[in-house]
């Protein structure tokens, strides 16, 4: 599977963080499997243990986050994936446009490990939640570091600001599962 290099926002450096790189690591029928790899985490700040359960906010500190968007339209659905294990997941009708609760078979599973110098988050999307046609796919982060600062990484960047939301962030592909 291929692995696709992050790059943080220009006016939101990272302090210790040094490079992400995000990549499917898996699919089949039942999930799709994801890993973000954290260089130079020593500062990185994870959220605390909160249980499986939907959450909203979780970008206001470390999170690891999947859009896609299927087909030729504008529709999209955006994954916010923590490791205290809360998720959420949205709907929108084009950008930032009509957000709603994206509904879910089940639970993402998600789980963080710190090494010395890295960290690695692994997530798994059941795949009966995900679009089944062709997907333009976005993969990003937001990275708290102690002191409260905040590191947004994306494939892209074309605003001042960060945006996560933006087409230009849909740089990737997600192809439709496989008849079985």
């Amino acid at each position: 599977m291929e692995t696709y290099r992050l790059r943080p926002h220009p006016a939101h450096p990272p302090l210790a963080v040094s490079g992400i790189e995000a990549r499917i690591v898996g699919v089949d029928e039942n999930w799709l499997r994801l890993r973000w790899r954290i260089e130079g985490s020593s500062d990185l700040v994870i959220p605390t243990f909160a249980g499986k359960g939907r959450a909203d906010g979780l970008w206001q500190t470390t999170c690891f986050e999947l859009f896609l968007r299927p087909g030729p339209g504008e529709a999209y659905c955006e994954f916010n994936l923590s490791p205290s294990e809360r998720w959420n997941a949205y709907d929108f009708t084009s950008y930032r446009e009509e957000m709603r609760e994206h509904a879910m078979p089940r639970e993402p599973s998600c789980t963080i490990r710190q090494g010395s110098s890295f960290a690695i988050f692994d997530a798994a999307i059941p795949r009966t939640g995900l679009p089944t046609a062709d997907c333009a796919m976005a993969l990003a982060c937001v990275i708290e570091e102690t002191g409260g600062r905040k590191s947004y990484w994306a494939l892209d960047h074309r605003s001042d600001a960060p945006d996560f939301h933006d087409p230009a962030c849909f740089t990737a592909q997600l192809p439709a599962p496989s008849p079985a």
